[in-house]
């Protein structure tokens, strides 16, 4: 890609890291497999503790990853 095939939107930043990046594709992976847990916990009517302090954790390491994601969406893309 030239500079001027380098994309700066986020939206297609994170399409070409998700192509090329394999590091970010699992990362990305994780967090859906995380917000997918979340949002079953979130159904219930009511949660046990266990199930409030795994929600708790489950957030905090989505959120862990979203950092590492805008971390190496804020890197230089590689030139092909």
């Amino acid at each position: 890609m030239t500079d001027a095939q380098l994309p700066t939107d986020p939206t297609d930043v994170k399409d070409v890291l998700l192509r090329t990046n394999d590091d970010f594709r699992q990362l990305a992976s994780e967090h859906h497999e995380l917000d997918e847990r979340i949002q079953q916990l979130a159904r219930l009517a009511y949660l046990t503790d266990q199930q409030q302090f795994e929600e708790i954790a489950l957030k905090k390491r989505k959120l862990a990853l979203k950092d590492r994601m805008a971390e190496i969406m804020r890197q230089p893309l590689p030139r092909h």
